[in-house]
């Protein structure tokens, strides 16, 4: 068959394709966001009909995709961690209901390269209750996608797809498999699957947890979960997904003295951790995340021989793994490259020369400098950046602006502004302005328009070309709607709109509107 060179999240994405999948509905996040793009990008998925979509938020994309999978077909939605926030309501009843031909791909970010958080995913699904998966490698990843689908059909389940930022960043060889034809249209058997009233949720809850036995029956025969016997017995190792890539780059052989459960499927398998913890003196668990595992082993094994990993520090509870802290945790030798000159400085990340958020920045400054107990209520995108130009006070996630400016201004807080992106907007934004207008909260609402969700490189903004039209639906006094193209020579104009908006009692709403410098570039080079 066919080798391609691949980042681990377009193998996914080439997995997709070739296994039949019929439509992938997402949100963009670093480091999944390339898993959707490939796909969109794709001639062979395209040739093949494939829908593949940015949606307004994680929520909807996953609905979408349960959609699909009521239709009888196989479907795909991506996100990073902190999305599956986002996506939980459905995400949990989707367990519940016994979704088919649905892989939920969620890209974890340890040492929060591009989040807020260090968050692992793979805490939701144990709490769902639903099979995992966590490949190793690219190639694992690519086969992973045939083998979730064939899993999530034949036991009547949606599957998690864990994978962190390195493994969907970095890139290797992968070989394809023939490729699978989509399946045919085909509703539920049972017309009350899909039905979560409560006298029906609770047998569905009761078929979920009776399948447990079978996700564990599946992940300790499958052959993406093994026991690799050692000769010192001083030491057994769990590893988890790309952990045991790290742990091997310490053998040079590739041959490690110590017995080693390989974990890439859960629910865990006990029987394959049983043998390990009889057979050696100390456990050490390696996992790139936080420790779940860990948790589960200590509360699964009690009391009796050490147990090693992040709860004690053994490797640092926070931040990416990698082969030197295995190293370190193995006792071995650690390499460490030349230390950095002091003559070389850390740059902090900063808007780009020429954007419109620096505009919009230097008027909103101006003009809350007069304004002693003022704040002003950041939200989640490129535009996060104006921290470092002192504009904004808060970011603590997607759409919280709005709500958290309504929330201190009801309580005295003035003047009381709110700044969220367009992106942003259409993904969470809609319904926090809604509680503004429903509550008449006295907010300054300011939408920075670059026409473009920026932040995950240039897709769509769901709310592109309709923002004053969904205000004025919402509720908002159309009087109080105000756009400025955010320019130097507008400074003026922009100063005196936000005076006026901020005097007036009630909602406003100012749209800065003006292209990301990155896109318009790419449009001249069209």
């Amino acid at each position: 068959m066919q080798k391609l060179l691949l980042l681990g999240d377009e193998a996914i994405a080439q997995g997709f394709i070739d296994a039949g999948g019929s439509a992938i509905n997402s949100y963009p996040g670093t480091p999944s966001t390339q898993i959707t793009e490939y796909v969109m990008k794709s001639k062979e998925a395209k040739e093949k009909g494939i829908v593949a979509n940015w949606c307004a938020n994680e929520k909807t994309a996953l609905e979408a995709s349960i959609g699909v999978s009521y239709a009888g077909k196989r479907a795909m939605t991506c996100m990073k961690h902190v999305g599956l926030n986002v996506a939980g309501d459905p995400f949990m009843n989707a367990a519940i209901i016994g979704t088919k031909g649905v892989l939920i791909v969620v890209a974890d970010d340890p040492s929060m390269f591009s989040s807020q958080d260090e968050q692992d995913s793979r805490f939701y699904g144990h709490w769902a209750m639903i099979p995992m998966l966590e490949p190793s490698d690219q190639q694992e990843a690519y086969d992973m996608v045939h083998f979730g689908f064939e899993l999530s059909e034949t036991l009547s389940t949606p599957v998690l797809y864990r994978i962190p930022t390195r493994l969907a960043h970095s890139r290797a060889g992968i070989v394809r498999r023939e490729a699978k034809a989509q399946n045919e249209i085909a509703f539920p058997q049972n017309p009350k699957q899909f039905v979560l009233l409560p006298a029906n949720a609770k047998v569905q809850y009761r078929t979920l947890i009776d399948k447990q036995a079978d996700f564990t029956k599946s992940s300790e025969e499958s052959g993406y979960n093994k026991y690799i016997d050692g000769s010192d017995k001083k030491l057994g190792i769990i590893t988890t997904g790309i952990a045991y890539n790290y742990l091997m780059e310490n053998f040079k052989d590739g041959k490690c003295p110590y017995p080693i459960v390989k974990v890439a499927q859960y629910p865990l398998p006990y029987s394959f951790i049983n043998k390990l913890y009889d057979e050696c003196d100390e456990i050490l668990i390696l996992e790139d995340g936080q420790p779940f595992v860990e948790e589960l082993i200590k509360g699964f094994l009690g009391k009796g021989k050490k147990i090693m990993g992040r709860l004690d520090e053994t490797i640092r509870r926070d931040g990416e793994l990698n082969a030197e802290k295995v190293a370190k945790a193995l006792g071995m030798p650690v390499k460490t490259g030349a230390p950095i000159p002091a003559v070389v400085t850390n740059r902090p990340p900063a808007l780009c020369q020429g954007c419109p958020h620096i505009d919009s920045y230097n008027a909103l400054n101006e003009v809350m400098a007069e304004y002693k107990d003022g704040k002003v209520f950041g939200d989640i995108g490129c535009y996060t950046l104006g921290f470092n130009m002192g504009a904004i006070n808060t970011t603590v996630c997607m759409g919280a602006s709005i709500t958290m400016a309504k929330g201190a201004s009801e309580v005295g807080v003035f003047p009381s502004v709110a700044v969220i992106g367009d992106g942003t907007f259409g993904h969470s934004g809609l319904t926090g302005l809604l509680d503004c207008i429903n509550e008449k909260a006295n907010v300054v609402v300011m939408i920075l328009d670059n026409e473009i969700t920026g932040m995950t490189g240039g897709q769509p903004s769901s709310a592109n070309n309709k923002l004053e039209n969904i205000c004025i639906g919402l509720g908002v006094d159309p009087k109080h709607i105000r756009t400025i193209v955010p320019l130097k020579k507008n400074h003026e104009e922009f100063v005196q709109i936000l005076k006026e908006e901020i005097a007036y009692n009630g909602v406003s709403v100012i749209i800065p509107r003006r292209m990301c410098l990155v896109e318009a570039k790419k449009h001249l080079n069209k």
